[in-house]
This record gives C-alpha cells, sequence and structure tokens, in this order.
C-alpha cells in the first residue's frame, strides 16, 4: 500500500502542476479578451466561454493521460487506449469496473478519482468564474445602451 501512496501523490502532484498551469493560460486568455466581452455581444462571449472550456478539458485529459502513462509503467496495461479509458473512468470517479487493475495497483484508482474530483472541481469553479464574469458584462453593456 505505501509503494501505491509514494507513486500516487507524485502523480497527483504533476497533475496539480498541469491544472494550475491550464488555470493561467485561461486567465491570460480570459484577460486577453476582455475589450472583445465589452462589446456586449452575446456571440463572443460564447466564444471566449468556449475557449475556457477547451482549456479546461484538455487540462483534465492531460491528467487522465498522466495517470494512464503510470499504468503502463506499472505493466497494468499494454495499450494507452485501455489505459486512457481506464484512467478515464476513474478520474471521473465512476468506476465502472469493466477493467480492474491487479490487487498491487488497485489503490491508485482510488487515488486518481479523489484526484479527479479536486480537479474537476476546480475546472468548474474556473468556468463559473468566467461565466458570473461575462453575465456582469452582457447585462453592464446592454444596460448602458
Amino acid at each position: 500500500m505505501l509503494t501505491n501512496f509514494l507513486l500516487g501523490l507524485p502523480t497527483m502532484v504533476m497533475c496539480l502542476m498541469l491544472q494550475t498551469a491550464l488555470l493561467v493560460l485561461v486567465i491570460r486568455y480570459f484577460y486577453k479578451h476582455t475589450d472583445i466581452l465589452d462589446s456586449g455581444s452575446l456571440w463572443s462571449s460564447l466564444v471566449v466561454i468556449n475557449g475556457v472550456m477547451l482549456l479546461l478539458v484538455i487540462g483534465n485529459l492531460g491528467q487522465i493521460a498522466i495517470w494512464a502513462w503510470m499504468f503502463i509503467m506499472l505493466g497494468e496495461f499494454e495499450l494507452f487506449g485501455d489505459a486512457f479509458y481506464h484512467s478515464a473512468v476513474n478520474f471521473g470517479s465512476l468506476g465502472y469496473g469493466d477493467i480492474v487493475m491487479s490487487d498491487e495497483h488497485k489503490l491508485l484508482g482510488a487515488l486518481e478519482a479523489i484526484n479527479g474530483v479536486i480537479m474537476i472541481g476546480v475546472s468548474t469553479a474556473a468556468l463559473m468564474t468566467v461565466f458570473q464574469s461575462i453575465t456582469k458584462k452582457l447585462f453592464a453593456a446592454r444596460n448602458s445602451r
């Protein structure tokens, strides 16, 4: 069990670093497009929201890939596609159970689920913050007309 923690915790830290980097990109992207948002256009606002969502999804998929590569390196899977699928199920905390890792590394699935719940929560919080900011800008632009 200790080995799983010694493997899982650094992996979680790598995922946190990736999530942080993507959040910085999201903040930069958002502030780079504030002039578009000030126009009050619904379509440009949707473009910005979709850009933010895309960056956040890329971050979550990257984290799923990090876990998948670790599972391959541990010999749990031979094909990246199988490892990525299993990782995505763990990350999303669905836990279908159609693919199960060996008893030796089974705890890593639970650690990934904890990681996924936290990171998906961070992504959701970032998206909602952007959404609320854009909504306020839209209402302000519409009320000033």
